[in-house]
């Protein structure tokens, strides 16, 4: 099996529970504010809505279709509007407020740390990640998973993102690191898988899914599959 030195996470969804952390988030301020009040809907069903156009609006804004700012704006303001409540100074602050819970969640993937304590005496790991640099290095912090890595590489403020090759390029310069003795891990088949196979790295695909026509080295369902791996 090839000898790998640096092992390269992508955060959400394969480290830091991304899903739990947000609706937990999400439904505080949605108390706080008593937005059943505001909004004549209970929270499962505006969590619903919101999700669908956060979808969207991360989609454009991944390709650079839309600056951060107005992503920022617009998945709580549409949101609001579709429950008759328009008001996109509170929709900037509750999406403010937002950011700061969630990125204070500390709930991570099942078996993170476990198999991080595994690996870190062996490798080097490092973090790319697509999010906001406000937000990124707090998960990081406040779910005590900074201890893991080296680098932490946070697209945010770079002005590219994965899978564009220059996020990856800069990671290597960053560690020290080179395509041929690092392996990526990720969850999100585009940004993680295609962007390392696009500089040479190995991947891990780690899907929920267990039937999956995507092409990876390795394809795993939980963590703990990373110990026959590495």
């Amino acid at each position: 099996m090839k000898k790998y030195k640096h092992l390269f996470w992508d955060l959400d969804r394969t480290l830091w529970d991304f899903d739990r952390n947000s609706e937990e988030a999400i439904r505080d301020l949605y108390e706080k504010h008593d937005l059943l009040s505001k909004l004549g809907v209970e929270f499962g069903a505006f969590f619903q809505e919101y999700l669908e156009i956060n979808h969207k609006l991360w989609a454009v804004y991944r390709i650079g279709q839309i600056p951060k700012d107005e992503l920022r704006l617009k998945r709580f303001h549409n949101t609001f509007k579709l429950f008759n409540y328009d008001n996109p100074v509170f929709a900037l602050s509750f999406n403010d407020d937002y950011v700061a819970l969630c990125s204070s969640k500390p709930n991570l993937i099942p078996h993170s740390k476990e198999v991080l304590d595994y690996l870190k005496p062996n490798y080097e790991m490092h973090v790319i990640t697509n999010g906001f640099v406000e937000a990124q290095q707090v998960k990081i912090n406040n779910s005590g998973l900074d201890k893991y890595f080296t680098e932490v590489v946070v697209s945010d403020g770079l002005g590219y993102r994965k899978p564009d090759k220059r996020i990856f390029d800069y990671a290597f310069e960053k560690s020290g690191a080179t395509a041929e003795n690092s392996i990526m891990i990720g969850d999100d088949y585009g940004p993680d898988v295609l962007g390392a196979k696009e500089v040479g790295m190995d991947q891990v695909y780690f899907t929920k899914e267990l039937q999956k026509d995507e092409a990876a080295t390795f394809v795993i369902h939980s963590l703990l599959e990373l110990k026959n791996i590495l």
